[in-house]
C-alpha cells in the first residue's frame, strides 16, 4: 500500500510540475494579405465554414478551448496545429506557386470527400465545425472552380 501512495504522489508531482511547461501560441493580431480570404473571391457561407473547420489547425492564429491550458493537452494540441501549418497554412495562401494551390486544392477537395477533414477528434469537441452534406457540396463546389480558374 505504501508504494501505491508514493506512485500516486510522484504522478501528482509530475502532473502539477508539467503545468509550468510553457507552449507556444499560434496567435497573430495580422491578417497577412496572402491570406486565403484576401487573395481569392470566396463567398461568404465558405468563408464561414473555412473559419470554424479549417482555420484553427490551417492558419497563424488559432482560436484556443479551455484546456489549452492544461498539460498534456496543451501539447498535443500545439502539434496538431504545427502539423496542420505544416501541411497548409491559409494564410500563407497568396505565397504558393499556382502548382502547390492547385496540389492544395486537390487534396482539400479530396480530404472534404472522404470525411478526413475536418478531423473527428476535431469535431467530437468542435461540432459546429463539422459539414453536413450541403456544406461538403457547396465547399467542394467552390474548390473546384478555383481550381479549375488557375
Amino acid at each position: 500500500m505504501k508504494t501505491i501512495k508514493i506512485i500516486a504522489l510522484v504522478f501528482l508531482v509530475v502532473l502539477v510540475g508539467i503545468q509550468f511547461v510553457p507552449t507556444n501560441r499560434n496567435q497573430s493580431e495580422v491578417v497577412p494579405k496572402s491570406d486565403f480570404m484576401l487573395v481569392n473571391n470566396v463567398p461568404k457561407d465558405v468563408q464561414d465554414k473555412l473559419k470554424v473547420s479549417c482555420y484553427d489547425c490551417h492558419s497563424n492564429n488559432t482560436v484556443y478551448p479551455w484546456y489549452n491550458k492544461i498539460q498534456p493537452a496543451a501539447w498535443f494540441l500545439e502539434d496538431h496545429i504545427k502539423e496542420g501549418k505544416d501541411e497548409l497554412n491559409f494564410n500563407e495562401w497568396g505565397e504558393y506557386s499556382d502548382r502547390r494551390k492547385n496540389s492544395k486544392l486537390r487534396s482539400i477537395i479530396s480530404q472534404i470527400e472522404d470525411d478526413e477533414m475536418p478531423l473527428d477528434s476535431y469535431t467530437f469537441i468542435h461540432g459546429d465545425a463539422k459539414l453536413s452534406k450541403e456544406e461538403k457540396t457547396e465547399m467542394i463546389q467552390y474548390m473546384t472552380q478555383l481550381k479549375n480558374s488557375l
